[in-house]
């Protein structure tokens, strides 16, 4: 796996994108690690925001069209999530709508929120939107928690 992060390092914005958008998708994978280590080697924050953002996104709607497809049995072959953990997560993702994809960062539960808003037909804008926000939020605090860390070596 360090051989992989490295890789991505190694390809500093277009890396972080590429680690981002695996890590949005069905793929598990830490783009906070590659994030964290470009920033302290001094790279733009405001890139690696940009960067991590737009691909965490992508990937997460790899996994909205997945569950847009409504195959069951792919979504459980290939994403792992079980009908019974869709049940779950159903109602209140259904009283909610595409605002859930503010969600969508949550570990273990955001990949299943995804995949129920393609498999509700969620408008895909405000789903994209919302899901960008909380993205960005979350890669945004994450900058912010690094340069304090920073600040106080």
């Amino acid at each position: 796996m360090d051989g992989v992060i490295q890789f991505f390092i190694d390809w500093g914005y277009i890396g972080l994108f590429l680690s981002a958008l695996l890590a949005g998708s069905i793929l598990p994978f830490s783009s906070e690690v590659v994030l964290t280590v470009l920033v302290q080697m001094g790279a733009d924050p405001v890139g690696c925001l940009i960067s991590a953002s737009i691909g965490n996104t992508l990937g997460g709607l790899l996994c909205y069209w997945l569950g847009y497809l409504g195959n069951m049995q792919w979504i459980e072959r290939w994403l792992k999530i079980d009908k019974e953990k869709m049940d779950k997560v159903e109602g209140f993702v259904r009283k909610r709508g595409a605002w859930m994809g503010l969600f969508g960062v949550l570990p273990w539960v955001g990949e299943v929120i995804i995949v129920l808003l393609g498999l509700m037909r969620s408008n895909i804008y405000i789903t994209t939107v919302t899901m960008f926000i909380g993205k960005f939020v979350r890669y945004l605090i994450l900058i912010y928690a690094i340069e304090g860390v920073n600040s106080l070596l």
